[in-house]
């Protein structure tokens, strides 16, 4: 699985400038919006809520671990963007590992704990940030965000156990892309060893004014180690967590950042579609992951990445990733106490 990894990474990834001395291409015809919603950020919200309980914690990805460590960009990410952080000086990073369910005490080894999230969070100069939101499965289950809350109420619908056919079934059924997204999940040895993937589409321009549509890609550097779901069921229900502690006790967790740079038809906006596998790559620079937080409940709520935090020279190009960041902001304000506005 390691030498696979390597072998698709090496065999992609770009020389000294993005397209070896050409100018590049004319920019995407990327299409109209894929996500034009019917439901608000605030009626997301109340399918997980109804889904997983009110858990006083994020809609989706509550059990998680907080980690913090430095980023250094590589010389390739100037071709591709201006950005503040990938131009040559490393910064601080946050990095929080999670399961997907919105309950916060779920199994690490439950089926709902896939996929697994990892969102980062850049510090950058002035007290700004930047924040990439990543999950282990190079897709979305749907295109948008009203197909998204038809998949959770089904869910809701349904209950554990309950025998076929029922709601969830039955959309699973009618939407052949969500079933795949669920059959085909990985499960990681550790948090540091599986690949993550960006949720979300972004356009890149550089000091040139040259724009790239691209997605995030996050690959440890020591390869993917992964578990049957035997071997998975036989580990203790918080195996993820106590991992990472025990290897960064030891050792730091590194990961490259690369772009996968979409092409002319490339559909970008929607993303249940990933970009084939023989996009180029750009490396952006690497994570290297040093320490655990204090880990207080504090913390966690205090804590909201959004996909829509970009600097100047990265901006988003999907129609679900803006909305996404409504729903984290509304769910924290949730979370803080604060009464729900809709539409926040």
């Amino acid at each position: 699985m390691r030498a696979l990894l390597f072998f698709i990474v090496s065999t992609t990834i770009l020389g000294s400038s993005l397209w070896a001395g050409t100018e590049p291409p004319a920019p995407w015809n990327i299409g109209p919006p894929i996500d034009d919603p019917v439901y608000t950020p605030a009626e997301l919200v109340a399918s997980f809520r109804r889904a997983f309980g009110y858990q006083h914690g994020r809609v989706w990805h509550a059990k998680g671990i907080i980690l913090e460590g430095e980023f250094t960009p590589d010389s390739h990410a100037k071709a591709l963007t201006k950005a503040s952080h990938l131009q040559g000086a490393g910064c601080k990073v946050i990095v929080r590992f999670s399961n997907f369910s919105g309950v916060p005490t779920i199994p690490d080894n439950d089926p709902l704990a896939n996929p697994r999230g990892m969102a980062i969070r850049f510090e950058l100069p002035g007290g700004t940030s930047t924040d990439v939101v990543a999950h282990s499965y190079n897709g979305f289950p749907v295109s948008n965000t009203d197909e998204l809350r038809e998949l959770i109420l089904a869910l809701a619908a349904s209950g554990p156990g309950a025998p076929p056919p029922n709601a969830f079934e039955s959309f699973l059924d009618s939407h052949p892309v969500a079933r795949k997204f669920l059959s085909e999940q990985k499960i990681p040895a550790s948090f540091a060893t599986i690949a993550y993937y960006g949720v979300g589409s972004f356009k890149f321009v550089n000091a040139r004014g040259q724009a790239h549509y691209a997605r995030y890609q996050l690959l440890p550097e020591e390869g993917e180690e992964l578990l049957t779901q035997e071997q998975a069921q036989k580990q203790s229900a918080d195996y993820l967590m106590d991992e990472i502690k025990a290897r960064l006790a030891q050792t730091p967790v590194t990961f490259d950042l690369y772009a996968q740079v979409a092409e002319s038809n490339d559909k970008t906006k929607d993303l249940s579609i990933p970009l084939p596998d023989d996009r180029k790559r750009v490396l952006l620079g690497k994570i290297q992951i040093k320490n655990i937080t204090a880990n207080t409940p504090e913390e966690d709520r205090a804590l909201v990445f959004c996909p829509s935090n970009v600097p100047a020279g990265i901006e988003t190009a999907d129609g679900m990733s803006s909305f996404y960041s409504k729903v984290f902001r509304l769910s924290a304000k949730e979370e803080r106490g604060v009464a729900p506005v809709a539409g926040n």
